[in-house]
């Protein structure tokens, strides 16, 4: 699963650089038509910040690890008048080919876009040239990865979209410097510097990833545990999927706020969705049923199949001191039973 945000037009050039094609054509027709708050106006790139660590001390270990020193930035530097006299045809030449390209051409119709998105994409380029390497420059950079993650842009078409740019650039610099050493060493610099810009990007992009799949799986662990009163002091969870560490320790929270919320005197946990029970999640369950207890409430144990009986013989799981019973619909009648109640007709 991904996240679908929109990105904001200070990141535009960013994303920009790496699309292609339809992936391009999709995540700038999103951008549109999405009205999601923009990243820019948020502080993600400084979360990412500290996350990766990013001051002083680890912006030099990046530079020393890309070779990037001060003399390249000072060559970038000395490049800007080159940049600012092929920006221009850098961008145009990759517009044409996605403009080449038929999905393309149904969306890029709209010059005011297109305008906007050369102008934003001219920024970032010249931005290549600066001859400035610090904190600020970073955190400009560190936008561009948030907002790949966001629209959902892998780095395989961020580094396919950057050796296009490197392309267009020597082909540039082999036409306006006769002095091959002269272009070997200003494509070094250059290479430096886009290699420096993609680490901050894809780190970036990976640490945001890995946060999304963090609170997916924490948001699926919450639905997947879901305690609901079925009547008057009488609470159901059903269980479905594989039953871990984390979500065990949340299957006993869950049940014990519910009992206590709702002063419960029967749970009952439905595990016909549990695919495996082993000793691990009978000891689960056994804890579970231990802990609701001591707050006054029985617990009965439903969905039992006659698979997963069988190999809890075979592995000698012991549920003697619970409430078992095959059926859900069995379970809840049993409850109604404990409580000396009827079950209410339907």
């Amino acid at each position: 699963m991904r996240v679908r945000e929109t990105a904001s037009s200070i990141c535009v050039d960013g994303i920009f650089l790496a699309l292609g094609g339809a992936q391009f054509v999709r995540a700038v027709a999103f951008m549109n038509k999405s009205k999601l708050p923009l990243p820019s106006s948020g502080p993600d790139h400084l979360h990412y910040k500290a996350i990766l660590e990013l001051d002083e001390s680890e912006l030099a270990r990046r530079r020393a690890l890309l070779e990037l020193g001060d003399d390249d930035l000072a060559r970038l530097a000395e490049l800007r008048p080159f940049a600012e006299r092929h920006t221009d045809a850098v961008v145009d030449e990759f517009y044409q080919l996605l403009l080449a390209l038929p999905e393309s051409k149904a969306f890029l119709n709209d010059n005011a876009l297109v305008t906007r998105l050369k102008g934003t994409q001219r920024a970032y380029f010249l931005g290549l040239f600066t001859g400035r390497c610090d904190l600020d420059y970073v955190e400009d950079r560190l936008r561009v990865g948030v907002a790949h993650e966001k629209i959902g842009i892998r780095p395989k078409i961020y580094l396919g979209a950057y050796r296009r740019y490197l392309h267009l650039l020597l082909k540039y610099l082999s036409v306006d410097f006769a002095d091959a050493d002269f272009v070997h060493q200003a494509f070094a610099s250059i290479q430096k510097m886009v290699y420096f810009d993609m680490s901050i990007a894809i780190d970036t992009y990976f640490a945001a990833h890995l946060e999304t799949i963090t609170r997916q799986q924490a948001a699926i662990r919450e639905l997947s545990t879901p305690v609901t009163q079925v009547h008057d002091r009488v609470l159901l969870l059903p269980l479905v999927g594989e039953i871990d560490q984390p979500r065990a320790t949340q299957v006993m929270d869950r049940v014990l706020a519910a009992v206590a919320a709702e002063s419960a005197l029967v749970v009952i946990i439905d595990i016909a969705g549990v695919p495996v029970v082993d000793t691990r999640v009978a000891n689960h369950l056994l804890k579970t049923t231990a802990a609701a207890r001591y707050l006054g409430a029985r617990t009965i144990l439903s969905g039992i199949s006659p698979s997963v009986s069988q190999s809890m013989v075979a592995l000698g799981v012991d549920l003697s001191s619970m409430v078992t019973v095959g059926r859900l619909k069995d379970g809840i009648d049993l409850a109604f039973k404990m409580l000396g109640r009827e079950r209410p007709s339907a």
